[in-house]
């Protein structure tokens, strides 16, 4: 039987999807291991051309990479590395950025978070000069899952050099409502700095496949795959899109099932007196300012073993199944009450 990396009762640090590959994509992976002893192609072209052809753009627009930070990696090598360059963002954000920008010889700009858990737009454009090379976006964000409208997105970019480029990193987007999501291709029309970065880790449920890609202009797509590792790609990577990409009923009602199981929990956590920002991911965030409180907190975790991910300013919760929330709550409910929590 396999097991998991994660051995905790409750493994809720890495926003993971609970409920594994969809039935359909599961079916058809296991099928697909009878290949598993040819290689992959040498570098990926039919993966980019599936992926093209679903979102309704050209192939040279793709680049793939195994998951999102694979994707990012390959974007830092490119962009940031050859001058040792800045790249400003939200603080906190996906732990990846800060740690692989400095791996690639670059220097993080870090931007504290708003009092409401959201990115500080007007902080980080004032921090943009001229040793910038990248500005990172998520949306929604990691890790309070707040949302950027479009309104917003578009009076950012408007003030940034079209020479320098901003990632717009969509890992969470299958968790927003269609009607909220941003137009990709209509921003990469207008603004072609722009790359934005996506996962088949969190909604699709195949981070262990390590599937992410990112859709840019096409001369930046090629500077990025450029960086692109031979047989990186596996054949289970290409079945599993596809899959995935078959089974849309399957997806929908999965993520109607962590999404009202989000906001049971929200509700639930407001209701014990926690200010939590609405979250659009598969996360909530208990912003926690108090440094004992939340320490009697990761305690109260550690005897339930639940394990969940700890910034300075809070802890991001990963939405699990309905057993993963009682548990939650039960622990925060034997802990000191709270009046009110800031918000951060």
């Amino acid at each position: 039987m396999l097991t998991t990396l994660e051995s905790a009762a409750f493994p809720l640090a890495l926003n993971e999807n609970p409920y594994g590959p969809l039935p359909s994509v599961h079916h058809a992976l296991t099928r697909a291991l009878a290949s598993a002893n040819r290689y992959p192609e040498f570098l990926p072209h039919r993966l980019p051309r599936l992926i093209a052809a679903r979102i309704g753009c050209t192939p040279e627009r793709i680049v793939v990479g195994a998951g999102a930070t694979g994707v990012i990696m390959q974007i830092l090598q490119a962009i940031v590395a050859p001058c040792g360059a800045r790249v400003v963002l939200a603080d906190p954000t996906f732990d990846g950025y800060p740690l692989l920008t400095v791996t690639v010889g670059g220097h993080p700009v870090l931007v504290p978070l708003t009092a409401q858990g959201s990115q500080d737009l007007d902080s980080m454009a004032a921090l943009v000069d001229e040793q910038t090379a990248l500005v990172v976006l998520c949306n929604p964000h990691n890790p309070t899952g707040t949302l950027l409208r479009s309104h917003e997105l578009a009076g950012f970019l408007d003030r940034i050099d079209t020479r320098i480029t901003v990632i717009l990193d969509e890992a969470y987007v299958e968790f927003v409502p269609p009607e909220q999501r941003i137009d990709a291709m209509a921003l990469l029309t207008k603004y072609p700095n722009v790359i934005v970065v996506r996962t088949f880790s969190k909604a699709f449920g195949l981070a262990g496949l390590r599937v992410g890609y990112a859709i840019s202009d096409p001369r930046i797509a090629a500077r990025i795959a450029h960086w692109q590792v031979p047989f990186g790609m596996s054949i289970l990577a290409e079945v599993g899109v596809q899959a995935c990409y078959a089974a849309e009923d399957e997806l929908s009602q999965r993520i109607r099932l962590i999404t009202n199981e989000r906001n049971r929990l929200t509700a639930a956590l407001r209701g014990l007196g926690y200010e939590l920002p609405d979250s659009s991911a598969n996360c909530v965030f208990l912003p926690l300012n108090d440094p004992a409180r939340a320490n009697q907190i990761s305690e109260a975790f550690g005897r339930a073993d639940i394990r969940v991910k700890q910034y300075s300013t809070g802890m991001r919760i990963t939405v699990g199944d309905r057993a993963a929330s009682e548990a939650v709550l039960a622990s925060l409910a034997g802990v000191a009450p709270v009046v009110l929590e800031s918000s951060a």
